[in-house]
């Protein structure tokens, strides 16, 4: 296990964002063209982010900061991002382990915030009921317990680093970063807290999917149909 040194977890932002560049700053660094200027950054509310990704107009909005903030996800990630959870699906079902949710299941992890992982696994233990938030429920306030990130290329570290700082705040145990250019992985057990997994090497579910296992290798091959 060694320290993601080179991405630290953001500091706490000042009460109002100064300019556009500070507010794309606070955000990760994020490119602008992420940003929905309806409603204006730093006035959208949890109804708007309700409304927004109802409508479908447009590709999934997360919700920081009162602002609106789309998800970008290429074809090649999105097809990455389908065979990881296909596979953690395939697994976790034979076990009634708990339910899986793709790019667009938008969750409310903490006061004020709206998070949309590319892969969330929510075991029926950390459920209410143990049973899936109801359907009139459009953004539940509930934590996944594994979180997978494929990363594209509008993620910047910056923006990464403060995900992983809210997730592990919210009370996230495990969170994987797939790099589909290096094909590896990170493996986070906290903020900062990595274990760096090779392009030949294999994922494991730890204690939340115990006898869970992925080569990467097979994952990048069946991608790309080597």
């Amino acid at each position: 296990m060694t320290t993601a040194t080179e991405l630290p977890a953001p500091s706490a932002p000042p009460a109002r964002p100064e300019t556009v560049a500070d507010l794309l700053h606070r955000l990760g660094d994020i490119p602008p063209d992420r940003v929905r200027m309806h409603p204006f950054p730093g006035t959208a509310t949890f109804e708007d982010l309700v409304r927004v990704n109802e409508e479908r107009r447009g590709p999934v909005c997360e919700w920081v900061e009162n602002t609106l903030v789309e998800k970008h996800m290429g074809q090649r990630e999105s097809w990455v991002n389908f065979i990881i959870m296909g596979e953690l699906y395939m697994f976790a079902s034979t076990r009634d382990l708990g339910m899986f949710l793709g790019p667009d299941g938008v969750m409310k992890i903490l006061p004020g915030l709206g998070r949309a992982p590319d892969v969330s696994f929510l075991s029926w233990k950390s459920l209410p009921g143990g049973k899936p938030p109801p359907r009139s429920d459009k953004v539940p306030a509930v934590v996944p317990d594994l979180v997978v990130e494929v990363l594209s290329a509008s993620d910047t570290p910056r923006e990464m680093a403060r995900k992983r700082d809210e997730y592990f705040r919210a009370g996230v145990k495990l969170v994987w970063e797939i790099d589909p250019e290096s094909r590896s992985a990170n493996v986070f057990t906290g903020p900062n807290q990595v274990a760096p997994v090779p392009a030949d090497g294999t994922l494991d579910g730890g204690d939340l999917l115990p006898g869970f296992t992925l080569s990467l290798a097979e994952v990048f091959a069946r991608a790309e149909r080597r």
